[in-house]
């Protein structure tokens, strides 16, 4: 199963994915670019996948020929993206110290590419 979560933030479209990125739900994430017309920074965020075949490795190399930028934070996905020779998002760890849960939060450099959205302000989930 794969779960998709898109965020229009203020410097970058995000792509979060989780689970198994195969098949027809890799494809399925390939017509959501596709359809989407934003000039923003694309950010794709493999952390929380757990599985990549061969649909999905073309994927993922597609979404890089659009200049997406990845995510990985595990051995296995920072491996897809070295083997793939996936660009990895600059990121930068900041604290927010006057903030209510006191924890770390990660900021994400300002984009060169100018601001538009094909998603509503609030954070859409797609399931397969």
């Amino acid at each position: 199963m794969l779960r998709v979560e898109m965020h229009d933030s203020s410097n970058a479209f995000i792509i979060r994915l989780e689970g198994r990125f195969t098949g027809e739900g890799a494809e399925h994430v390939r017509t959501l670019v596709t359809r989407c017309h934003t000039e923003m920074r694309l950010v794709v965020d493999l952390t929380e996948v757990t599985f990549v075949d061969a649909v999905g490795e073309e994927v993922l190399s597609f979404l890089k020929r659009v200049e997406a930028e990845f995510v990985a934070d595990t051995a296995y996905t920072f491996d897809v993206c070295e083997r793939l020779h996936l660009p990895l998002a600059r990121k930068r760890l900041s604290m927010k110290k006057g903030g209510p849960d006191g924890q770390e939060h990660r900021a994400v450099p300002n984009s060169p590419r100018s601001e538009s959205s094909c998603i509503p302000q609030q954070p859409s989930v797609q399931q397969e």
